[in-house]
């Protein structure tokens, strides 16, 4: 288990931008895949995206693909998404996460998540 604090989420007006970071604490986050979720009301959590340990692999869903950026700083023990040309369907509680796996896009993979950070997007 890992420590995770997100931070960055805010209200944005459609077309704009936001960048969000997660954290960990006093640990590594080196060794661990990393992952961002999010989950909107009445809605099941979802996959945002993913990167490998080293940032050498990525993987997008289909509705952000082209319009976020997964990034991680590993000597800063930080993971962040950019998110550009935000869209009201993008308002959601967003996690982050970790995982001992490879490549997997799946929640159930993922062992450690933050608390969350709502990204509220106005039209």
């Amino acid at each position: 288990q890992v420590q995770l604090v997100e931070s960055g989420g805010g209200l944005v007006q459609a077309g704009g931008s936001l960048r969000l970071s997660c954290a960990a604490p006093g640990r590594m986050l080196s060794t661990y895949g990393m992952g961002w979720f999010r989950q909107a009301p009445a809605k099941e959590r979802e996959f945002v995206a993913r990167i490998s340990t080293r940032g050498g692999s990525t993987t997008y869903a289909d509705s952000v693909k082209g319009r976020f950026t997964i990034s991680r700083d590993n000597a800063k023990n930080t993971v962040y998404l950019q998110m550009v040309s935000l869209k009201p369907e993008d308002t959601a509680v967003y996690y982050c996460a970790a995982t001992v796996l490879s490549y997997t896009t799946q929640v159930r993979d993922y062992g450690s998540w933050g608390q969350g950070t709502q990204v509220t997007v106005s039209s």
